[in-house]
């Protein structure tokens, strides 16, 4: 069953009240800070030889003997951890900054007398229960 015309029109202004003034509905990748698919590549492929070379210290700790395996154990695990970090740091985008957000606090007082409504409407059906 389709909305009917008003219907519509309160869903969209909630959709635009939600998106203006909630930050969790926003979703972060609007910043100016994002994640790099370059640092997403070097980073997997850091992990892998870090990986690798754990994998090459367990195999050859019989030839190398305990501390050397420790040593190529815990330079392996330093480039695993390292990739992980590179592969999730956010970049600045060469964009410019972030998008002007609208102003908290009720900046539009159609927008807070439309959630106002809302709510009292809300309260009363509450209350009536």
């Amino acid at each position: 069953m389709p909305l009917s015309e008003q219907e519509q029109r309160m869903l969209d202004e909630m959709e635009r009240h939600l998106l203006q003034h909630d930050a969790d509905v926003v979703s972060a990748p609007t910043g100016d800070r994002a994640l790099s698919y370059r640092n997403l590549v070097y980073g997997a492929v850091l992990l892998l030889l870090g990986v690798g070379g754990l994998i090459a210290a367990v195999a050859l700790g019989a030839s190398l003997g305990p501390v050397g395996s420790i040593v190529i154990g815990v330079v392996a695990f330093l480039a695993m951890l390292g990739g992980v970090i590179l592969a999730f740091t956010p970049v600045r985008r060469a964009g410019g900054g972030a998008p002007a957000q609208a102003p908290r606090g009720g900046a539009n007082p159609q927008d807070t007398s439309f959630m106002d409504k809302m709510n009292d409407r809300w309260d009363r059906r509450q209350e009536e229960r």
